[in-house]
């Protein structure tokens, strides 16, 4: 999955292989096998394309052991997956334990709303891993619209649908006109 986020951030950026290859010290046809997922870049390699792509490193990093599946890659995860974007937290709670049942866990969040109540109580804990491909039936934490949400995250047929579990939460359907990006899988101890 590196390959795909460093293959999207240098089309992005308008940026040939070439060129990065060039500004990297990196061969382009190791760069080539980078991207296509062949080959996953040293934690050296990735720093200095992270800097020539005027990226931030750790946003890639949690890509690193990451790969798709075809469930995955029929509704087009990269595309929703941000490699320039991080949470932006407003007050910190707490301090608490890592449970050792979610060892990949990077951040924990108190539920604030009730709309996923029946999984994840009011007040309850979360805990989120950044960056992580999902598959239909997981719970995640997204960007929508602007809005941070947690969900069940439901694809069918590649179309992409975020439920809640209380019913006064309207199911949503995201579009390609919605500006949609998956911030982390939710672990369930």
């Amino acid at each position: 999955m590196i390959g795909d986020m460093i293959a999207k951030a240098r089309k992005e950026k308008g940026m040939t292989k070439t060129e990065l290859a060039k500004l990297t010290d990196i061969n382009i046809g190791h760069l080539t096998h980078i991207e296509k997922g062949e080959r996953n870049p040293s934690h050296k390699a990735l720093k200095n394309i992270c800097k020539a792509l005027n990226i931030p490193y750790q946003q890639l990093m949690y890509t690193y052991d990451k790969s798709i599946n075809e469930e995955q890659e029929s509704y087009d995860v990269v595309k929703h997956i941000s490699y320039n974007k991080m949470i932006a937290v407003d007050s910190i709670c707490d301090f608490i334990d890592c449970p050792a049942d979610v060892p990949s866990s990077a951040i924990a969040l108190r539920m604030m709303d009730d709309s996923m109540d029946a999984t994840f109580p009011l007040a309850s804990y979360v805990y989120v891993e950044f960056n992580t491909p999902l598959n239909s039936k997981d719970y995640g934490l997204f960007s929508y619209n602007g809005d941070i949400i947690i969900r069940k995250f439901i694809t069918k047929k590649g179309k992409i649908t975020l439920k809640a579990d209380n019913e006064s939460y309207s199911d949503i359907q995201v579009s390609d006109k919605d500006i949609f990006y998956i911030i982390g899988k939710i672990l369930k101890k």
